[in-house]
């Protein structure tokens, strides 16, 4: 196994197009399952100058039933959408929430796809489609996240932070951040090189204001990541010069292209799913949460440092078709008993879908926090991340006892 190299993982804002594109749709399926916790959703969405789109396929009580919109459906859905542009920051001539056209093209889910997904007799509840998912931990940093996707989350909350607050008035919602960092026995030990291009107000391209942003910038990393890891770190900050076009008007935005952003930076593999405009039925979203979460808990109670776990998954079939665990040879035990370890704590229920969705609660509008700054790595505070939390650590350790 390699110890000593470079690696590199990138962050968006949340006012980048394609993080737009997700914050709208986790927004309609928060939307959805307050009204409906057993609702069906896959909501994408497409961003562009003054355009809105959505498009896909529901099924929710009181919302949509019979191929009907209740009263007044329609509305709350356009001024979800409209609201959640809102507090992004959006109020640009390219792109302003109070003024953007909007199409809704969400329409009633496939019956044949409905009949492999909902329990019935004595069929459970399966797979709302096929897949392999990916879940990932390491001890590189307190979230047990990748270090270089980790300072460049921190990096781009910061700025947000200071832009909603107005510590940062010059800041506009569109930013990219790229960390670089040597690793030298598996651990980083130095920030080669950092990455950050954000949409500003009109002139700072230039003179004093260019200064200013630079200055900002600077300091912003300077707070995020630690001093002992900025050592001849080489700055790229807006390196194309100009800035000021950006958000949805600049490049169209489109739901589910920022996975490796929302998931692990490249450190981990994944398996082609976005997780945005799913309700929890979807493997996609509720079976790479179970594995972060899994190896999230194997790392935290001490049974390896680094753990990938891959699930795998057919269309309206309950049972996962394989469970694989790796530890990358830093395991203090086999990965084939970490397995059968998994497979053998009860309250997991076998990792079917349905038990993933009752043991993490994952039938709650919980998702639009999701949609930026990554999926994972995050505070599990009361039912917002459940995949965080690190109460499997007695159960694992029980079971390999």
């Amino acid at each position: 196994m390699r110890t000593n190299y470079l690696f590199t993982s990138e962050s968006v804002s949340e006012g980048h197009p394609d993080k737009v594109a997700d914050q709208i749709s986790d927004a309609i399926v928060d939307l959805f399952l307050s009204k409906d916790p057993e609702a069906r959703i896959a909501c994408e969405t497409l961003t562009t100058t003054q355009l809105v789109v959505l498009a896909g396929e529901i099924r929710c009580k009181g919302v949509y039933e019979n191929g009907e919109w209740a009263p007044g459906a329609k509305e709350e859905i356009e001024a979800t959408v409209r609201r959640t542009v809102k507090e992004i920051g959006y109020e640009q001539e390219g792109f302003h929430w109070e003024s953007f056209r909007f199409e809704n093209n969400l329409h009633g889910q496939s019956a044949h796809i409905a009949q492999g997904v909902d329990a019935s007799g004595n069929k459970d509840e399966g797979a709302g489609d096929q897949g392999i998912m990916f879940g990932y931990a390491t001890d590189e940093t307190p979230d047990l996240m990748p270090a270089t996707l980790y300072y460049s989350h921190k990096i781009l909350e910061r700025m947000a932070a200071d832009r909603h607050s107005g510590a940062a008035p010059f800041l506009e919602p569109d930013a990219k951040s790229q960390v670089t960092l040597r690793y030298e026995g598996s651990l980083p030990v130095a920030a080669t090189a950092v990455v950050v291009s954000t949409q500003h107000a009109r002139g700072y391209d230039e003179g004093a204001k260019e200064a200013e942003l630079h200055a900002y910038v600077k300091k912003v990393v300077a707070d995020v990541i630690p001093p002992v890891l900025l050592r001849g770190t080489e700055y790229h900050i807006n390196p194309t010069g100009s800035f000021e076009i950006g958000g949805p008007d600049g490049d169209a935005g489109l739901t589910g292209r920022k996975i490796i952003v929302d998931t692990y930076g490249g450190a981990a593999p994944h398996g082609g799913g976005a997780f945005s405009g799913k309700d929890p039925t979807k493997v996609d979203r509720s079976a790479a949460y179970i594995s972060r979460y899994l190896a999230k808990n194997i790392v935290a109670a001490g049974l390896a440092t680094r753990c990938t776990i891959q699930l795998a998954y057919a269309i309206g079939v309950s049972k996962p078709l394989s469970l694989y665990v790796d530890t990358h040879e830093t395991g203090t035990v086999g990965d084939d008993k970490i397995e059968a370890a998994i497979m053998g704590i009860e309250k997991l229920g076998g990792l079917t879908p349905r038990s993933i969705r009752t043991h993490l609660g994952l039938n709650k509008p919980i998702y639009r926090n999701t949609a930026a700054y990554g999926h994972f790595g995050r505070k599990a505070e009361g039912d917002f991340f459940p995949w965080e939390r690190t109460d499997l650590v007695e159960d694992l350790k029980a079971a390999l006892a």
